[in-house]
């Protein structure tokens, strides 16, 4: 177990280098000049000239990148263009609320996708199995953005029963930053006004990021489910007169979460980097929306930084998801 986890941080540290040298190579290449950006219209050339000394963008491209590179060895990130704070600092800020969202986002679609999906396939051909299937579907047919717009013109604007947008209410108060996740940090600190506000903030956006993973959980698991259920291990338990409920609850349904695992550890790993169109409607702060502002001036060293955040969660997700492969299936073996 030891080495498999060696190998695989390694292999990390490989493909994390790779991830960054592509980012690297398409921020130059893009147009604009981000020291002209950053210095604003009514900058002289000597302004920006200065600026783009004090960032190092007069040095050629391999000397710039090996100095990120031996930045990154010692923890800096640099220096953001826009905001002229570290961008390890910008990166603290912002990724909390996009965590938060990401999580509440993935436990919609654990704990609806899986049940729809054992219904479904317990159920088939009845009423329950047609409606999961066409939610699934559209789940994956429908864009994010346009399926936000229609909830916030639906439960917002029309009727007025969930904010439109933010992550609490101007009003309140935010609870004292321990974990910087809201939900968690009202709960600690008995903040239960604030809690009730981040609540309500949150339901929109988490159903929007989570309504594809959703659909495609209740698929997967539907189609492993039916397999499972016409094995003979199975047909046989039932032959022994062991309940329904045993059966699937114990038996089918802890082998076909093994694929559903994979799915769960994939899918966080996209809603981390597909943030930025729901952060965007729903003007939430996070990382999504930071980087979409740090496009718009050609903030390379805050678009690497997101890179190596997004990057390593969602790498090191993956890790954990095949640890887990251990604890759901004994057969598994870590080489």
């Amino acid at each position: 177990m030891k080495r498999y986890i060696l190998k695989r941080l390694i292999l990390i540290i490989f493909t994390l280098f790779g991830l960054l040298t592509i980012t690297f190579a398409i921020s130059r290449v893009a147009p604009g000049d981000p020291a002209r950006l950053a210095a604003g219209p009514d900058a002289t050339e000597e302004m920006v000239e200065v600026l783009r000394k004090e960032f190092g963008l007069d040095q050629p491209l391999l000397v710039q990148y090996g100095r990120y590179l031996e930045g990154l060895l010692a923890g800096d990130l640099g220096r953001s263009l826009r905001t002229r704070h570290p961008v390890l600092d910008d990166l603290f800020t912002f990724f909390p609320a996009t965590l938060e969202l990401t999580l509440v986002s993935i436990g919609f679609a654990i704990i609806l996708g899986i049940p729809l999906g054992v219904l479904s396939a317990v159920y088939k051909d009845r009423w329950i199995d047609h409606f999961t299937r066409f939610f699934s579907v559209s789940g994956v047919a429908l864009p994010m953005f346009w399926l936000g717009l229609m909830l916030q013109l639906v439960f917002s604007l029309k009727y007025d029963l969930l904010p439109i947008g933010g992550r609490i209410a101007m009003m309140v108060e935010p609870p004292k930053a321990i974990t910087h996740l809201f939900l968690v940090d009202s709960l600690i600190t008995g903040n239960f006004k604030a809690f009730g506000s981040a609540f309500v903030h949150i339901l929109l956006p988490a159903f929007v990021l989570s309504f594809p993973a959703l659909a495609s959980i209740i698929r997967l698991n539907r189609a492993d489910m039916l397999e499972i259920l016409h094995k003979d291990f199975i047909l046989s338990e039932r032959a022994h007169g062991i309940s329904n409920v045993l059966i699937i609850g114990k038996y089918a349904l802890k082998n076909a979460l093994i694929p559903t695992v994979t799915m769960i550890g994939l899918r966080y790993g996209w809603m981390l980097g597909g943030t930025l169109l729901v952060e965007t409607v729903f003007d939430w702060p996070g990382i999504g929306l930071y980087a979409v502002q740090s496009a718009i001036f050609s903030d390379f060293q805050s678009l690497m930084g997101v890179t190596v955040l997004i990057g390593v969660n969602f790498m090191l997700a993956n890790l954990i998801v095949d640890l887990l492969y251990g604890v759901l299936d004994p057969r598994v073996r870590y080489t």
